[in-house]
């Protein structure tokens, strides 16, 4: 029924939502760095008829597809946050205040109360820094292999804890605090680190740094909840872990969105219908 489509170019993937004949959500993603394959799979299914479209490589894209359908533009950070509404309210949630951590390529801050949306910040930690780091030290490049090994790995060889700082001692805060990251290297003499032990505490520094932030914004706006969201999240139950058990320490309440990483693709077909409804009236 691929007649309205939903498109997302975002830094590192382009993400596509389309509605079956049963009227639910269906999902593709395709590399940013090959555009064509969008292209391809567009041209693929000639019942397209309109597309509503956001992200940062939106001029990119269009530039490839050079279609005649009525296309639509929609602010990421609008069609991001009209995505999220509508897995909220799919999945059964009641949250009209919120901090909501987009964990893309990098990672986008918002805080939304009701109807009101506003960007409040965000970081260069991200996505890409995941798959950066762990390129650069592992030689392993591909999402989905390092999301899989980290699950294997252990932290304790590589990160400093406070517990490690303390030892023989109380200390004064919960002793599983990472005190520094990576903050053992220097300490011991193993020079020989394994794998999975590396990806998981490249994942660990990913996901403190990005819940830090998020924590500091939602005790800023005297939010409860945290609503974590973006691609990098997707099928990475490691990270997720690592990000709700010290959103949880914090005393703050993690929600994790299913198909959250397509939130801007939902949110730009919604907007599309939208803008078809109004233009009949």
């Amino acid at each position: 029924m691929r007649k309205t489509i939903g498109i997302d170019a975002g830094g590192t993937l382009t993400k596509v939502a389309y509605l079956n004949d049963q009227n639910e959500f269906q999902f593709k993603a395709f590399p940013s760095k090959d555009l064509s394959m969008v292209k391809e799979w567009i041209e693929s299914f000639p019942e397209i008829e309109e597309i509503g479209i956001t992200g940062g490589r939106t001029e990119q894209l269009l530039s490839k597809l050079k279609i005649n359908k009525p296309i639509d533009y929609v602010v990421e950070f609008d069609a991001t946050i009209k995505g999220v509404k509508y897995l909220l309210k799919k999945e059964g949630h009641n949250i009209q205040k919120s901090i909501i951590t987009n964990v893309g390529t990098g990672t986008s801050i918002h805080y939304m109360d009701n109807e009101k949306h506003v960007r409040v910040g965000g970081t260069g930690i991200g996505g890409g820094t995941l798959t950066g780091l762990a390129t650069i030290i592992t030689g392993l490049s591909d999402f989905k292999e390092i999301t899989e090994i980290a699950k294997q790995g252990k932290r304790e060889f590589i990160d400093l804890f406070v517990k490690d700082i303390f030892e023989g001692m109380e200390p004064p805060i919960e002793g599983h605090l990472t005190a520094s990251n990576f903050g053992k290297v220097n300490l011991l003499n193993n020079t020989s680190y394994k794998i999975p032990d590396l990806l998981a505490t490249i994942q660990a520094l990913v996901g403190e740094v990005i819940t830090t932030l998020s924590i500091q914004y939602a005790d800023m706006k005297n939010s409860e909840t945290i609503i974590y969201i973006g691609s990098t999240l997707a099928n990475n139950e490691h990270l997720k872990e690592v990000i709700a058990n010290y959103t949880i320490l914090k005393k703050h309440t993690p929600v994790f969105l299913k198909d959250c990483g397509f939130s801007g693709a939902i949110g730009a077909l919604l907007n599309k219908v939208e803008q078809r409804e109004i233009a009949k009236t």
